[in-house]
């Protein structure tokens, strides 16, 4: 008989003033330890809670400002349940490529009392996995006193290195909590053309890495008539699904993980945690893995596709704030950007809209005060939006102005164009 069964309360119970918790991510927050845990925030002090890249049903219970002496929220990621609260000064974030966090916990520069997971259920000789979130919680788990699971039907078993056997939990608390679900958003005609763009320059045989949201889902959807594309990336979504059921992505021509579709972390609907389930051709590793550049460069052609908020003349890369206030986080952007760059034949792809949804151009003289560079222009490559596509490798900073101009939104350019003769002068007006 498991002795560590018991209820929620119950094993929250255990957590003292000073402890440090680490919550898992994706789209597996443990919610119903977080309420647990909150329901104690009259009476604990000075608890710190480490959280990450996540999807949440809800603004976490933990920010309430009765509790802003018993919680202290610090992420490395701002995700939307505790975005606000960072916003107003409660919380805090510490910058760090996504790749490199577990090295904070592995080096002893983050003390880990607990790690709060979402399990699956047992297999049979006795192991639960993690199902879509690898990513920073395999060195949580490593590197914690204890572990604190929900055992959850709706987590699908995923193959890699998230798993633990039920003897090494503190506690189980069965719950049955269907996970977050991400939604794929259909394209707009503006993500289309960007897709289309991207597309266009991936040749058959290259490994993917593909971020999130519309513009991505427009790339996967352009690439059904390639062939022998790979997959090494950071989350996998439902967009891959029609590639990998069509045969497009077969990962026959990899070096690593030959064969299997690699991610650390997935972001989707119940069809992609149904596919997941028990799938040995999809396998989910520590983010310390799958997010180092050299093991990333050692695939063929590796095409890095993300997004950012805006970029500045020169090259600049914002992508995880808006002015001071941080939406987000560095992620792995770096990391697949500067593997892409190391890999033989591999490109990297900043893609955004040309404007805002207020209609402000994205493409500035310099970027907002306060914005933080994610991506340097040291390291920039393909730069893309509606109105096309530009290589800044190799670039001056005038000649970068100049291919920039050309695919910001029409409407921006003769401003911009007055903005980089200011700051550049003749070696700019010259390339007219």
């Amino acid at each position: 008989m498991t002795t560590n069964k018991m209820t929620a309360e119950e094993a929250v119970a255990i957590i003292k003033d000073g402890d440090s918790i680490y919550l898992q991510g994706s789209t597996s927050i443990p919610e119903v330890l977080v309420d647990a845990l909150a329901k104690r925030g009259g009476e604990l002090k000075n608890v710190t809670i480490y959280t990450g890249f996540g999807v949440a049903k809800r603004e976490s219970p933990l920010c309430n400002v009765e509790y802003k002496d018993s919680f202290l929220i610090d992420s490395f990621f701002v995700n939307n349940s505790v975005r606000k609260w960072i916003a107003e000064g409660y919380g805090v974030t510490t910058p760090c490529f996504l790749g490199e966090v577990p090295s904070l916990f592995r080096e002893g520069y983050w003390k880990l009392d607990y790690a709060f997971l979402n399990c699956s259920l047992p297999n049979e000789d006795g192991f639960v996995s993690y199902g879509v979130s690898a990513d920073v919680a395999v060195s949580a788990v490593e590197c914690a006193r204890h572990v604190i699971a929900q055992i959850n039907p709706k987590m699908p078993f995923s193959y890699g290195d998230p798993v633990i056997h039920i003897s090494k939990l503190k506690a189980m608390v069965e719950v049955d909590d269907p996970l977050v679900e991400v939604p794929t958003p259909v394209p707009t005609e503006n993500e289309t053309r960007i897709g289309n763009f991207i597309a266009d320059q991936i040749p058959d045989g290259a490994t993917l890495q593909i971020g999130v949201g519309g513009i991505p889902n427009a790339v996967l959807s352009a690439l059904k008539d390639h062939k022998n594309l790979g997959l090494h990336t950071e989350a996998m979504t439902d967009g891959v699904l029609p590639l990998i059921e069509n045969g497009v992505i077969n990962n026959s021509l990899k070096k690593i993980l030959p064969g299997k579709s690699v991610a650390s972390l997935a972001l989707g609907s119940k069809s992609l945690y149904k596919k997941m389930d028990y799938n040995a051709d999809m396998v989910f590793k520590d983010v310390a893995w799958t997010n180092n550049p050299y093991i990333i460069s050692q695939n063929p052609s590796v095409m890095a596709i993300n997004s950012c908020l805006e970029i500045d003349l020169t090259g600049q890369i914002c992508a995880d704030s808006i002015g001071t206030m941080i939406y987000s986080g560095i992620g792995g952007q770096h990391d697949f950007v500067y593997g892409a760059s190391i890999c033989k034949g591999g490109k990297s792809f900043l893609a955004m809209l040309s404007t805002t949804t207020k209609g402000e151009s994205k493409i500035k003289p310099v970027l907002r005060q306060g914005s933080g560079v994610v991506t340097t222009r040291f390291q920039a490559n393909w730069i893309v939006t509606e109105h096309g596509i530009v290589n800044l490798k190799g670039k001056s900073l005038p000649e970068r102005a100049r291919l920039l101009i050309s695919i910001a939104a029409p409407q921006f350019r003769e401003e911009l164009e007055k903005e980089a003769a200011k700051r550049f002068g003749y070696s700019f007006l010259k390339l007219k």
